[in-house]
């Protein structure tokens, strides 16, 4: 999933589209994230032991990761991304087996980053 909690993503579709957040859940399984404060929802919840007093609750509902993208500071919108290899120098390449033969000696693992193609920033 090209989606990470933590990263700040602008949603492209929905009744939340053009508004930006934070991923506070991912779900893999079900392809899906939560954002924070976005797609809120009201749950009526009946007392019971856990919550005596009950009553309506708001909540973030989880949207499909295809409808995010990350948030890119420089350009100010949503951007794509694709995933490259750091390489000796800090050069960049698509594949792993490239990045680990510029090393003089290669090494146990080589760091993957998600790279904006069209303005080259790197999201960590």
């Amino acid at each position: 999933m090209h989606i990470k909690t933590g990263d700040v993503v602008q949603v492209m579709a929905g009744k939340e589209r053009g508004r930006t957040g934070t991923v506070i859940r991912v779900d893999r399984k079900r392809n899906r994230i939560v954002i924070e404060g976005l797609n809120v929802v009201k749950r009526h919840k009946r007392p019971g032991p856990a919550d005596p007093e009950g009553g309506i609750q708001e909540k973030e509902a989880s949207i499909h990761a295809s409808n995010v993208l990350l948030y890119s500071e420089q350009l100010e919108r949503g951007v794509r991304t694709s995933h490259r290899y750091v390489g000796a120098g800090g050069d960049y390449f698509t594949t792993k087996h490239s990045a680990m033969a510029s090393f003089d000696a290669p090494p146990e693992r080589v760091e993957k980053v998600r790279m904006c193609v069209k303005t080259g920033e790197v999201f960590r």
